[in-house]
């Protein structure tokens, strides 16, 4: 880390140090936008949604009932829209359902 010099950083400081320095950023957005699906779609989509992936900055949402792809694929962009602001930056920007 370069700020040693006795100076006092915040650990949220020194954790997002880390994370950029390390280049984690991508693999704790693919942590943060599984949970945040989970959160925010409820058990009614879960229980049909049996994989989640982020490659770049495509979702892909794997679910076990084509009605229910059919129905969300009404409102990909709402989607993308509250996921993304739920994430707090634009994480996804096309999603894909499967």
């Amino acid at each position: 880390m370069a700020k040693r010099n006795n100076e006092h950083i915040s650990i949220a400081d020194a954790l997002k140090e880390f994370v950029e320095t390390n280049k984690l950023e991508h693999g704790l957005d693919v942590v943060n936008v599984k949970d945040t699906w989970r959160d925010m779609m409820g058990n009614g989509v879960n229980n049909y949604t049996t994989d989640i992936q982020l490659k770049n900055d495509t979702l892909y949402v794997q679910l076990s009932s084509s009605v229910l792809r059919e129905e969300l694929s009404y409102g990909k962009e709402k989607i993308i829209c509250m996921l993304n602001e739920s994430l707090g930056k634009e994480v996804i920007k096309k999603l894909v359902l499967r």
